[in-house]
């Protein structure tokens, strides 16, 4: 059997199960050696054909060096997230450029291996999410598009830059979902960094195309213009930019003898076209009321830790009220916020279980759904990027180790609790604010579950995260940061079974690193003893 054949039996199973490559880093680096196999191949090919492969062979040693590179240390070259989309953008579209390119020339080995591969490859789908993260990470850690492109992205292990390619990429991918404010801003420095000289395929004509339309959607007349021109100066024959600056031009006329009849004074009017012409947008509102907040938490700004806050937080030694377990080895409990009560334990699992459970869970990875409030069904949502995956007890012995462990730190029954959980977080990984119970308008949401509502939360951090990637309160101004072999722990409902709204909370997106947690959810059936009523209802 050849070697390609080889690999790609070992990898199907694999595959078989869900594509979604950039909701899941951990997945995301079997690509790494899927391209390295690939490479292998095309130089096989080369080798074959030499005389007549010049232009191939160029890029097999451009793409044989970056495989070597990331392929030691496929997570660590992964979790920056340039490199991650352009991986992707790799596979999903420049791999079927070389594709078409080979074909003009009568081909055996190396096509038949491509094509074979490539239906397991990113689609369409992934390269849109992926360009999609690097967006959010570029939003919601207020970065802009110089620094992605040039990959100046804290706690990097690897250098990566995007090309004008890439960034017209983003820009167009953008432009098609109906964005124009990320399209600016991509599509702007697409053309910087045409302007400066680097060698591209894209053309300024395209770029100009793109950005004016776009800047055109934010009633900037004068800019699109301006950009319109530009774009005829290049392109005389541009039949489109011809007519849209007609368009422009009547458009502006119109406005001008409004503002004639509305009788504006040149003041207002000066001052109106400085602010347009500044070329600076402002983003669009979306669906999520406490978007600023939960940003400005996941950036670290904004934290609600006061001075007296802090003198009422304390570390201790956890024996889970003397349990037997855990009096001679009592946990460390450090209180992370004081009300809602959330505190963090150390050294809760060992480096050597949290192996285990990625282990047992990456084959089982498949995106992360959340329940629907009317159905109780679990569904997929933009707003949770990640994949997950259910591990029960009889998956391996290290699974009702961690499980015991956590129902003596909190001494609540997992009896009734849900499996244990456990997430990979993939590009700009995400969870945007939720509640892990269900309100008064979703009685439904765990009723096949029979165990009533989601009591409590036990979530364990098994990474730890370069940059990005809180775990974030904001109703109350509280941000709790990953750090490896800890958990932390919280009461979603009051003794008396009403929610705690306060919880409302949020999983940052990763900018830098591979995020893994796992987590169990305790339910109110079979701890009624264990965690009684309280005498007020918000007790």
């Amino acid at each position: 059997m050849k070697p390609w054949l080889l690999f790609l039996s070992c990898i199907v199973l694999f595959w078989q199960t869900e594509a979604e490559f950039f909701t899941s880093i951990g997945q995301m680096t079997d690509l790494i050696y899927a391209e390295k196999d690939l490479v292998q191949s095309l130089k096989e090919y080369i080798r074959a054909e030499e005389s007549k492969l010049a232009q191939i062979k160029s890029w097999a040693e451009k793409l044989d060096v970056l495989s070597s590179q990331c392929s030691s240390d496929p997570e660590g070259y992964l979790s920056h997230p340039v490199n991650a989309y352009k991986l992707v953008k790799r596979l999903n579209t420049d791999w079927l450029e070389l594709e078409n390119l080979v074909l003009q020339d009568s081909t055996t080995g190396f096509i038949a291996n491509l094509t074979l591969q490539r239906q397991f490859f990113p689609t369409e789908e992934d390269e849109t999410g992926a360009a999609k993260a690097l967006m959010r990470l570029q939003d919601t850690y207020k970065l802009d598009s110089e620094t992605l492109s040039r990959g100046n992205l804290p706690g990097t292990k690897y250098s990566s830059s995007l090309t004008v390619d890439d960034c017209f990429g983003m820009g167009r991918t953008a432009y098609n979902d109906g964005d124009y404010y990320h399209t600016v801003l991509w599509m702007e420095q697409a053309l910087k960094q045409h302007d400066e000289g680097e060698d591209t395929p894209v053309s300024k004509v395209d770029i100009l195309d793109y950005l004016s339309y776009a800047v055109f959607q934010f009633g900037d007349l004068h800019r699109a213009m301006e950009l319109t021109r530009r774009l005829i100066s290049l392109d005389s024959s541009h039949e489109r930019a011809g007519s849209n600056l007609r368009y422009f031009e009547k458009l502006l006329e119109k406005e001008r003898e409004e503002e004639k009849e509305k009788d504006k004074t040149n003041k207002t009017m000066a001052t109106t076209e400085a602010v347009v012409q500044s070329g600076a947008y402002e983003r669009p509102l979306d669906y999520l009321p406490e978007r600023d907040i939960y940003e400005a938490l996941c950036r670290g700004e904004g934290v609600q830790m006061t001075p007296r806050r802090q003198k009422r937080l304390f570390c201790r030694y956890h024996d889970g009220n003397r349990n037997p377990h855990l009096l001679i080895a009592p946990f460390k409990e450090e209180d992370e916020w004081d009300s809602p009560h959330i505190v963090r334990y150390y050294d809760v699992m060992s480096d050597e279980e949290i192996e285990k459970i990625k282990q047992l869970a990456k084959p089982k990875l498949a995106r992360a759904t959340v329940r629907d409030p009317k159905t109780g069904v679990l569904t997929v949502a933009s707003y949770r990027v990640s994949k997950s995956s259910w591990l029960e007890e009889e998956d391996d012995p290290v699974v009702a180790k961690v499980n015991q462990r956590m129902q003596q730190i909190t001494g609540l029954t997992v009896k009734t609790a849900e499996l244990l959980q456990v997430a990979n977080y993939g590009m700009g990984g995400q969870y945007e604010p939720h509640f892990d119970f269900s309100r008064k308008d979703e009685p439904d949401a765990f009723k096949r579950l029979g165990t009533g509502n989601r009591v409590a939360t036990f979530l364990n951090y098994m990474s730890d995260v370069e940059a990005g990637g809180a775990t974030v309160f904001p109703d109350f101004g509280a941000a709790l940061w990953p750090k490896k072999g800890t958990a932390v722990f919280w009461y979603n409902l009051f003794r008396s079974g009403e929610g705690d709204y306060r919880t409302r909370h949020a999983a940052c997106p990763v900018l830098v690193g591979c995020k893994w947690v796992s987590n169990k959810w305790f339910h109110e059936r079979g701890n009624e003893f264990l965690r009684p009523c309280g005498r007020t209802e918000v007790d």
